[in-house]
């Protein structure tokens, strides 16, 4: 009986290692016969506003592409930038305010910005009132809760005040002292009387009855470039193969998303937000399509780099202008379009 018990542990466990070769065997040939190459990716926020890279994940086009890619959210540019300049992260996502400071700051071995994903600023004003007919100028003596001091949220935000001849530091208290992500629990908790927010945390305000969304910062302040892929230059020069790949499932992701319907696009997405139901998920989704939110490729134009620029200068956070072809590399972009 021992001896069977012997036998049949053997074969169960020959079995298993045929199946496993059998699995490494199909992956390495799905990669063009090498193992997938594991890649760190550092996103700002995890937020719907990302919808075409959630894609490109749910859809493994990173795996076709030999990418095993682990994704860790930054809560913040400044802590994602961190995470890259450490080598914590291969790949940061974020403001591409953020590839300007360091710059600035005499890296050596600065950040380089390769794919820019959206277009317009992803965050809505949201009221603790009800306002049916909102104008600008409501905000003028009142306290709001802003973003951090020179990231892009709060920059775009102090910008489409300017446009409405606003002064922001003047004119408007906006708290900048909570941290990213806290800002909708501090406004349910009573804090300010407009708060700025990303979604899902922006419906969920509403569906509590905690505020309304009034305005959308991404429609007021037009185009803007306000989220990029960067890294440091060293890695892009060690790993163009590995950064084209990933532009690559970028692509497949922007075209997907140009391609299909808010609910369709809502349901590829789910498993990234399981704590929004997919009614609230179509809904947040279909907010961002209509308002234009995605480019259709991922090429960084120099216009919409000079369109930073001015609106970091206005703010009063650019010292000096930096050359748009040390910091934008849009080879690999161009490139996934003949993909």
């Amino acid at each position: 009986m021992k001896k069977r018990l012997v036998i049949f542990s053997l074969l169960a466990a020959l079995a298993v290692g045929l199946v496993a070769c059998g699995k490494t065997t199909d992956t390495k040939a799905e990669n063009g016969g090498k193992d997938a190459v594991k890649v760190t990716l550092n996103e700002v926020a995890h937020s719907i506003f990302y919808a075409p890279m959630y894609v490109a994940m749910e859809e493994g086009y990173f795996a076709d592409e030999g990418i095993d890619l682990e994704l860790v959210t930054g809560f913040g540019a400044d802590k994602t930038m961190t995470a890259v300049l450490s080598g914590e992260a291969d790949i940061g996502f974020m403001g591409s305010e953020s590839t300007i400071y360091t710059y600035l700051g005499d890296t050596d071995d600065y950040v380089v910005n390769f794919a820019q994903l959206t277009q317009r600023a992803g965050n809505f004003l949201v009221s603790r009132e009800p306002i049916e007919n909102f104008t600008w100028d409501m905000l003028v003596g009142q306290d709001v809760l802003g973003g951090r001091a020179g990231g892009m949220p709060e920059l775009v935000f102090e910008y489409i005040l300017k446009k409405n001849g606003i002064d922001p530091k003047t004119e408007v208290q906006i708290d900048q002292s909570i941290d990213f992500g806290s800002t909708a629990a501090a406004f349910s908790g009573g804090q300010g009387t407009f708060t700025v927010e990303f979604e899902p945390h922006a419906t969920s305000l509403e569906q509590k009855g905690d505020g309304y969304v009034v305005a959308s910062l991404g429609e007021e302040s037009g185009y803007v470039p306000y989220t990029a892929f960067s890294a440091k230059k060293s890695y892009i020069e060690k790993n163009p193969d590995i950064i084209q790949g990933f532009t690559n499932a970028l692509q497949k992701g922007m075209e997907y998303v140009a391609a299909h319907k808010p609910e369709e696009i809502a349901a590829v997405i789910q498993p990234q937000f399981a704590e929004t139901d997919q009614e609230t998920l179509t809904a947040i989704v279909t907010r961002y399509y209509e308002q234009d939110t995605w480019k259709e490729d991922l090429i960084f134009q120099e216009d919409a780099f000079l369109l930073l620029q001015d609106i970091l200068e206005e703010g009063g956070e650019l010292s000096e202008r930096v050359p748009y072809a040390d910091l934008v590399n849009t080879d690999f972009a161009k490139k996934a379009l003949e993909e």
